[in-house]
């Protein structure tokens, strides 16, 4: 990044994407009542604002604090009118009496297996009929499957689907009108999108190239390139979890980031000017979406991605915060189950994370002697951990004391495994044999990969428990805060570089003391 870069950062949208946030998180926990209450509050707050104004002849801030009022206002009066559609739904008081009905859905991601639940999986599907015995409603709305692995595993998203089951209450607060079990396969299927095949068969495809691979690392290969997970062991899942490196088994923004930056330079490489660049990167990111199916994880990946390559290739947090902000408001816009989806604050978190508070560690950095390439990695990744520890001590109820040095050690190969993945990919959709010979070539890093998370996950307290929810939250941002205020004093930072040493020696004994044979 730039040296002359200026510091002072462009936050006037920052507030506007907050507000949006609140008031779509209000409306989706509390209900349409809550909502309305709180756009009567703002609305209030506006009026009196302009009034005192008015009064006073004070005009400093007004005219942005009011924006801010009338947009948070908007925002609330929009949730608060889809949530009453969900509140009024049909299917909200079948479940509520957890009624049998026939409905035709169709699947928005694929089917995923439900780890503890024999062999069932979780259908996350849109509603297009239901079907009573004396009527049939076409409707919309969301709803979560939970269905047999048998006739359901194969489900491409955008196919039409009959099927019987038992309505009951949504299992979370995100606008879902039930949950639906169903105890048998699907009584009638139809034919999935064209885009929708093209992608189930490359997805299946790569699959089949990446079985070169020893079976660790032939589940975790497609899951890291194309967001499929189906053939990730359990037990690994777990090791890259305790090390705080679960980001890395699916598609995140940093996969999008690499990807793009990978296009980017390939443009330069052979010349094209900047309109070609971008318009490849565009081209790229929507085979990508399609690929890795057009969820809202997946979009939600692809838009902290570009925002983050925007900050790392132009260096321009000005542009970039703006972007971030807007980003916020459209996915919640568009989506308001993501305002309580905690991937997306990890998301959001860790983006601005490597917008406003990287930089200024990379600077501090090479300023004491570091080479750049190491004062990024650290900066990043210290700064990430920063910001989302707290958020993952809420979600999960425990913190990986290993996650900063885990992902320091695997940072190098990430890039590798996502350009090489991906190009095997595409290579796949021509052939099979030859996109294992790429396959190969990630063989080393993936290795790498899944060493650094088992031999992790294996140091005596790796991640320690805390308190799930905000309790978990405020004690480790408490601690977060106690050891930054540490580290500006010479003699704790010396302390802490003895615990930091303290816990190589407890990783010695469980790492690898020779390097392990490739199958």
């Amino acid at each position: 990044m730039p040296e002359s870069e200026p510091r002072l950062l462009d936050l006037r949208l920052v507030s506007f994407a907050g507000m949006c946030w609140v008031a779509t998180l209000v409306g989706v926990l509390g209900g349409s009542r809550a909502a309305w209450v709180f756009v009567g509050a703002l609305s209030g707050a506006g009026i009196l604002l302009a009034a005192g104004c008015a009064l006073l002849g004070t005009r400093r801030w007004t005219a942005g604090t009011l924006a801010v009022l009338l947009f948070g206002s908007c925002c609330g009066g929009g949730v608060a009118w889809r949530v009453q559609n969900v509140e009024r739904h049909p299917l909200t008081e079948l479940a509520r009496n957890e009624t049998w009905v026939t409905l035709v859905v169709t699947p928005v991601d694929d089917p995923r297996p439900i780890v503890g639940f024999g062999r069932r999986v979780l259908v996350n599907a849109d509603v297009v009929e239901i079907r009573r015995a004396t009527e049939t409603v076409h409707t919309g709305g969301a709803v979560v499957l939970l269905a047999p692995a048998e006739g359901w595993l194969g489900l491409l998203p955008g196919q039409e689907v009959v099927l019987r089951g038992q309505l009951s209450p949504p299992l979370h607060r995100d606008l879902s009108l039930a949950t639906v079990r169903v105890s048998g396969p699907p009584t009638g299927v139809g034919p999935a999108p064209p885009h929708q095949r093209w992608a189930g068969a490359l997805r299946g495809r790569f699959a089949a190239a990446a079985a070169v691979l020893p079976e660790g690392q032939a589940g975790l290969l497609p899951g890291l390139v194309v967001g499929d997970t189906s053939a990730l062991p359990p037990e690994l899942k777990e090791d890259f979890t305790a090390t705080g490196l679960t980001h890395l088994t699916a598609v995140s923004g940093a996969n999008v980031s690499i990807l793009l930056g990978a296009v980017l330079l390939l443009v330069r490489a052979v010349g094209l000017g900047p309109r070609a660049g971008a318009v490849l990167a565009a081209v790229a990111l929507i085979a990508f979406v399609v690929i890795a199916r057009p969820s809202p994880s997946v979009l939600r990946a692809a838009a902290m991605g570009s925002v983050a390559l925007l900050a790392l290739v132009t260096g321009r947090r000005k542009q970039a915060m703006p972007a971030l902000a807007g980003g916020v408001i459209a996915l919640v816009a568009w989506s308001p189950a993501l305002a309580v989806d905690f991937g997306f604050a990890l998301s959001v978190t860790a983006t601005a994370a490597l917008i406003v508070i990287a930089p200024v560690w990379v600077d501090r950095l090479m300023g004491r002697g570091w080479p750049r390439a190491l004062a990024e990695t650290v900066a990043v990744t210290v700064a990430a951990f920063v910001v989302t520890a707290p958020i993952v001590a809420a979600m999960a109820g425990t913190v990986s004391l290993v996650s900063i040095c885990a992902n320091m050690l695997v940072a190098p190969v990430i890039g590798v495994i996502t350009v090489v993945g991906a190009v095997a990919a595409l290579v796949a959709a021509i052939s099979v044999p030859a996109a294992a010979v790429a396959v190969r070539l990630t063989q080393w890093p993936l290795w790498w990969l899944v060493t650094v998370a088992e031999r992790g996950a294996r140091i005596p307290g790796a991640s320690i428990p805390v308190p799930s929810g905000p309790a978990g939250a405020a004690v480790v941002l408490g601690a977060v805060l106690a050891i930054g205020v540490a580290l500006r004093s010479r003699r704790s930072r010396l302390v802490l570089a003895g615990i930091a040493l303290g816990v190589l020696v407890l990783w010695a004994p469980v790492w690898p003391s020779s390097l392990v044979r490739l199958e």
